[in-house]
């Protein structure tokens, strides 16, 4: 006799649109979708998805993900853990706390080194797994230490800031992808909470100005390519470079902008007017068209500056 899959992990559902988990507003329908709470819930999931013979997703806050039309054919686990503790200068949070409420708590403290999240919408995981950065600053600046599951061993184990493998947009968790985050602790500065206040006004500013927050999108798709340009015929035809040689990396929605490509359509997709690294569902958008404007933009990117591009996005089937 067949177990029962709800039997063995209460409270999992089916059939449910992942759309309504991403911040593209695209995605299928998961086979399976549970929330986990706790680091005992995450393991129980991870164990039923192994008994029976399921792929598992592990998901933190949607905004770097674009699901398949076409669903998930095994089980998504939310992550929902929330706690939040402040000790000093120093904030213990769950994964699935969202950047805002960080933000939010940093400034109920005093605490400064967190303003440049002001706006993201992720959660503490997410942005740790792919070292989520804005203005020069990068959330491995922040984290003292993280709490992790190990999914083959099914074993909890604390890194380091050193261990976590943090570099441009990644870390070792998204680089090995064995290691599910539970908890993180974050190291901030006492600060002056007109000051804080001041600097997190100036970042929600920038976002509603030059993001175009009106169409649903992941943000920025691409990774800024850390290289320099050497092409001479390239520096003479393209002077910005000269710039960017200066900064060790590429902005690319200048790439792709002058490939032509701002304003372009697939379906109900566009790479956005606003900011080229943008792609927005102008409203039913699939995610083949999504994708056909993230090929799209490595081809003519490739073809013109011989520059591959990165992708910031990741993409599940």
């Amino acid at each position: 006799m067949k177990t029962d899959i709800k039997k063995e992990l209460p409270g999992i559902k089916k059939d449910v649109p992942l759309k309504g988990y991403s911040t593209y507003k695209i995605g299928g329908k998961a086979r399976y979708f549970f929330e986990a709470k706790n680091k005992e819930d995450l393991i129980m999931a991870i164990e039923t998805a192994r008994k029976f013979k399921l792929p598992f997703f592990i998901l933190a806050g949607g905004s770097n993900v674009l699901f398949s039309d076409k669903g998930f054919n095994g089980i998504v686990i939310k992550i929902k853990n929330r706690d939040i503790e402040v000790r000093g200068n120093e904030i213990d949070a769950g994964a699935g706390v969202s950047l805002n409420d960080l933000v939010r708590v940093s400034m109920d403290n005093s605490l400064t080194g967190f303003e440049w999240a002001a706006g993201i919408p992720g959660t503490l995981g997410g942005a740790i797994f792919g070292n989520a950065q804005a203005f020069g600053d990068k959330i491995s600046d922040n984290v003292k230490s993280v709490e992790a599951l190990d999914v083959k061993e099914l074993k909890i184990k604390k890194l380091t800031n050193k261990q976590c493998g943090f570099k441009s947009k990644t870390s070792i968790f998204k680089s090995k992808g064995n290691l599910a985050i539970i908890s993180a602790v974050l190291k901030l500065k006492k600060g002056k909470l007109g000051e804080i206040r001041e600097i997190v006004k100036e970042h929600l500013d920038y976002r509603r100005n030059k993001h175009p927050l009106k169409y649903s999108s992941c943000g920025s798709v691409f990774v800024n390519p850390e290289i320099k340009i050497k092409d001479k015929k390239l520096l003479s035809r393209f002077p910005d470079f000269v710039e960017f040689n200066k900064k060790g990396f590429i902005h690319v929605g200048y790439l792709i902008e002058m490939c032509g490509l701002k304003g372009k359509k697939c379906g109900k997709a566009q790479i956005s007017e606003q900011h080229a690294n943008f792609i927005v569902n102008l409203g039913g958008a699939k995610a083949k068209d999504i994708l056909c404007l993230v090929n799209l933009a490595k081809k003519r990117v490739f073809q013109i500056f011989k520059i591959k591009l990165e992708e910031e996005i990741r993409i599940i089937k």
